[in-house]
């Protein structure tokens, strides 16, 4: 097991790149049921959706010896109930990295940064739109 041999001079140090454990929680997050994405931050004051290849955008991490923090910058999707899908996502962050790493997660903040309205509601919404 990872614990075993983090301190082990018999074997040496692990040192997980904090890019690793944003990008575990990242896919973690996006596989939440309510969740459009990451985000990449407020482009005029809209929410940047990043793709697959970005999620550790979306996502700050401070990694220690045996500790990690995590900030998730999300898009939900309309309609789904935020507290909920936070709940949900921090359980989820905090297991697979937990799995993965050996690491404890002390802390798992989610910050949401829009809501994703899909293509259908927004034509229902505003019908005047040229396409």
């Amino acid at each position: 097991m990872l614990d075993n041999h983090i301190d082990s001079p018999d074997y040496g140090q692990i040192k997980i790149a904090d890019e690793v454990v944003g990008i575990i929680a990242g896919l973690a997050a996006t596989e939440v049921p309510g969740v459009a994405g990451m985000s990449g931050g407020l482009a005029g004051g809209i929410a940047e959706i990043l793709g697959r290849k970005n999620l550790s955008k979306g996502v700050k991490v401070e990694v220690g010896e045996r500790e990690a923090a995590v900030d998730l910058f999300i898009i939900v999707e309309y309609g789904a109930k935020i507290p909920d899908v936070s709940w949900q996502i921090q359980e989820s962050v905090k297991k697979a990295i937990e799995t993965m790493t050996g690491l404890k997660v002390v802390e798992v903040n989610i910050h949401i940064q829009g809501v994703n309205i899909d293509k259908d509601n927004k034509e229902e919404e505003f019908p005047h739109r040229v396409k």
